[in-house]
Formats: C-alpha cells, sequence, structure tokens
C-alpha cells in the first residue's frame, strides 16, 4: 500500500471516492501540536500532580516530557515512512499483520480521544457556571456539555480548514492564560513573596516512598503531554509531511515542555501544595493569590473554558479521523470512510464518534462525585502509554519493511527505551493508579471486543469467495 500522493483538491481513492483536502502547512501543524497539548492537562490536573509529590509538580511534567518526546521518535519515523491517516493502527497493522490487534489499537486510542473530549467538556460545562456564578445542579452541567459537544459536532462537520481556524483562536486564547499565569507569578515572585523553598520539597502520602509517588505523579502528568500523537492522524491533510512533521513536533513538544515546567514551578512558589491540591481550579488560585485585586484573576475560568474546548476540538478530529482511516483500510466496516462531497470531511466518523462522547459524557455525569478530570485524564494516558509501547514495538519491526522515501529515522535505542518507561507507567505496581482507571479502561476494551467480533462476522459474511479473482486481501 503506498503512501498517498495526490494533493489535488479533486483527487479521489478509487472509484468516486474524494480524499481528504490537504490544508496544513508548518504554521498550521504546530499550532495544531501545541493547540492539542496545551489544555485540559495542565489547567486541570497541576494542583493533584503537586498533591502526590508536594512542591516538585515540576519533576513529574518534566519526566512526561521526556517519555513524550522518546515515543515522539518513533512516531515520527512511521508518518514520515507511511505518510496516512490512522496513525497507531496503521502502524500496529503493518507490523504484525492481526486484524485483532490493530482493531484493539485503534479503538484505544480512539477511546482516548472521546475519553478526552469529553472530559474537556465537563471541565467547560463547570468553568462556565463557574465563570458565570451561575448556581446550577448536575443535570444542567449536563446540559451544557451536550451542547457543546454539539458545537464541536458542527465545527469538525464543516470541515478541517475550519476547525483549524478555530484552533488558531483557541490554542492563542489557551496559551496567553498560561503566560498570564507565569507573567502574573513572576510579578509576586519579584516582590519577594513566593516561597522557593516549596519548589524542591518533597511531600508525598504516607503510603508511599518518593520514587512510587513520582511515578504516580508522572502517569498523571502524562496527560498533560499526550497530543503530540493526533497530529500523525492529519497526514493526509498535511502538505509534505516527510519535510515538515520531524520540526513541527519537536519545536511543538519543546514550547509545552517549557511552558509546563514554568507554570508548576510558578504555581508551587506562589500557592501552598495543600491548598493547590484542594483546588478544582488550580491556575485561578494560583493568579488569585499572586495579584487578588487585579480583575484579569476572574478571567481564568473563561480562558480555561477556552482550554479546555480546544483540547475537546481536536481530540474529536482526530478520533473521526483515525476512524476514516481505518474505514479506509478495510479493518472497520466501510462506511465510516465516506467523505461529504462537498465539505470534504469525514462525515460517517464524526457522527459515530459524537454519539459516543454522548454517551460518555451521560455516564460520567451519573457519577458527579467522582474526580472526573482525573479519573477520566488517567485513564486516557493508560491507554496511550500501552498504545505508545505498541508503536514503540512496531517501529523496530518495521525497520524490515523498506520505502523508496527519505524519512526520519529514531534508531535502534530510543525505541527500545520508550517500550520499557510507556510499560512501566501502565502498570499498576509500579504507577500507583487507581484502580478505578483500570476498570473503565477494561470496559471500553471489552466493548471494543464485542465490536471486533461484530465486524469479524461481517467481513466473514461479506467475503468474496477464495477463487475470485477480484478478491483484495486486506491492507
Amino acid at each position: 500500500m503506498s503512501p498517498t500522493s495526490s494533493s489535488s483538491p479533486t483527487a479521489t481513492t478509487g472509484g468516486d471516492q474524494p480524499e481528504l483536502k490537504r490544508v496544513m502547512g508548518p504554521g498550521l501543524l504546530l499550532l495544531f501540536i501545541v493547540g492539542d497539548i496545551l489544555g485540559t492537562g495542565v489547567y486541570a490536573l497541576t494542583g493533584q500532580v503537586a498533591g502526590e509529590v508536594g512542591g516538585a509538580a515540576w519533576l513529574p511534567f518534566l519526566i512526561a516530557f521526556a517519555v513524550a518526546l522518546v515515543t515522539a521518535c518513533s512516531y515520527l519515523e512511521l508518518v514520515t515512512k507511511y505518510p496516512q491517516a490512522a496513525g497507531a493502527a496503521l502502524y500496529a497493522h503493518k507490523a504484525f499483520g492481526k486484524h485483532f490487534l490493530t482493531f484493539l489499537v485503534c479503538f484505544a486510542v480512539m477511546c482516548s480521544g472521546i475519553t478526552s473530549a469529553s472530559a474537556a467538556s465537563r471541565a467547560f460545562a463547570a468553568n462556565l457556571a463557574t465563570g458565570f456564578d451561575l448556581d446550577v445542579g448536575n443535570g444542567v452541567i449536563l446540559l451544557i456539555a451536550l451542547g457543546f459537544m454539539t458545537l464541536v459536532l458542527l465545527v469538525n462537520l464543516r470541515g478541517v480548514a475550519e476547525s483549524l481556524k478555530v484552533n488558531v483562536l483557541l490554542t492563542a486564547v489557551e496559551l496567553s492564560g498560561l503566560l498570564l499565569v507565569i507573567l502574573i507569578s513572576g510579578w509576586f515572585i519579584a516582590g519577594g513573596d513566593a516561597d522557593f523553598s516549596r519548589v524542591v520539597a518533597f511531600e508525598t502520602a504516607s503510603d508511599k516512598n518518593v520514587f512510587l509517588a513520582v511515578s504516580t505523579a508522572t502517569s498523571l502528568a502524562f496527560f498533560a503531554m499526550v497530543g503530540f500523537e493526533d497530529s500523525v492522524n492529519m497526514a493526509e491533510e498535511t502538505r509534505d509531511p516527510a519535510r515538515i512533521f520531524p520540526r513541527m513536533m519537536f519545536t511543538g513538544l519543546g514550547i509545552t515542555g517549557v511552558i509546563y515546567v514554568l507554570v508548576s514551578v510558578c504555581a508551587v512558589a506562589v500557592v501552598p501544595v495543600g491548598r493547590l491540591a484542594d483546588s478544582e481550579t488550580p491556575l485561578a488560585t494560583v493568579v488569585q493569590t499572586a495579584a487578588p485585586d487585579f480583575p484579569i484573576s476572574d478571567l481564568l475560568p473563561f480562558i480555561s473554558m477556552f482550554a479546555v474546548a480546544n483540547s475537546a476540538l481536536i481530540n474529536m478530529m482526530m478520533a473521526s479521523r483515525l476512524l476514516y482511516g481505518m474505514g479506509r483500510q478495510g479493518v472497520l466496516p466501510p462506511f465510516l470512510s465516506a467523505v461529504h462531497a462537498v465539505r470534504r470531511t469525514p462525515t460517517a466518523a464524526i457522527l459515530f464518534t459524537t454519539c459516543i462522547a454522548f454517551g460518555l459524557i451521560t455516564y460520567v455525569s451519573l457519577s458527579p462525585d467522582s474526580p472526573v478530570v482525573a479519573l477520566l485524564g488517567g485513564t486516557t494516558s493508560l491507554l496511550l502509554l500501552t498504545v505508545f509501547a505498541v508503536v514503540n514495538v512496531s517501529v523496530l519491526v518495521l525497520r524490515k519493511d523498506e520505502v523508496d522515501v527519505d524519512h526520519f529515522r529514531a534508531g535502534r535505542v530510543l525505541p527500545v527505551v520508550g517500550t520499557v518507561t510507556c510499560l512501566y507507567l501502565v502498570l499498576p505496581w509500579s504507577s500507583g493508579r487507581p484502580g478505578d482507571q483500570y476498570r473503565i479502561a477494561g470496559v471500553l476494551l471489552l466493548v471494543g471486543l464485542v465490536l471486533w467480533a461484530v465486524t469479524w462476522y461481517m467481513r466473514r459474511g461479506a467475503a468474496p469467495a477464495a477463487d475470485d479473482p477480484d478478491r483484495k486481501a486486506p491492507h
């Protein structure tokens, strides 16, 4: 299966099915990566990361950045070698050729995107209520979250160019919010009111040693670093992906890594760890502490609202493109590869993923006392770390597959390091993850197994005879 090479707006993928439109250059790709990484994680989980390790909250973010960087190298080798939609699922399929494994990887990545977007929609609704000082119940929050997800659906259906324009705006807003936290905290620190002794102080739970506490915090902080992998699902909508992907990926990861470390250092220097960990809006707490009379602090809930909105939009774009790619490759039912003739967007995949998001948002809303963002964020990182381990192994397996194109090379050591570190952060006895994360992931994968069985039965029933000259081997 050769890489898609045509970028013509009238190109087709066999028959009358149009290709996705290539609209992403270096600037849009960089904003996509930065906008996807920034968002729900750092805005909502900084306090909980600090609650695990104390003032050294910057260390888990730094370790999560290193793990993400190593795995990003594997993604870069594969996306420049096979510049097609579907990402990790496509790489696993090429490496192992097992439809069962491919389906599970596809479903895990899709669920991670939808889970992340669903958590973001709940955070959006909660921040909206906080920003307008609305005293509403869980039912109203649910309706706001579903309404917001409907808006994401409409933007996604409109087209990738329109979605990326919204992404540019929302990325600017969420980036300005984080810079605002850094600048106001810097002003507070320059005035001599900060306590920098907290920045190097470890304060772990009584039942955890420092190493386990750091591992637990890193597994949580990793949710803030995920997002770089979403960009590979936009490969068919990127101009000259083999050339621009490595440069933009490293630049985007570098920018977000520096911002996360600065934000976490400022947060623990300005606000005592206990108060920071107990806050549902930790960055707003930082700004209100550093500048209590500064009216801009009242804007933080709205900035947070835009930040999580961006996370939801990009994750839903990723999930729909992934299903489109797998439908096109014949791993999932072919109706998921349907593209709107005018808008050139994967309509069926967008509608399918949105329906799942509606169900997940509603389910989460039935347990309003649960730590929604931390629970779903941890489940997202759990699923993705497992997928990342598969991707790192796939790089080594696919070294035997020579292609006649120049592509990025991750070397032999980094994929091995990436595999070991990702698996370490997945295991319960090393990462300290709560059992609820494994239970949610297990239920989601069980649903995946049921869907795989249905898909296998449908393909088996529809398969042509073995002697049919038109029979095509699955890609």
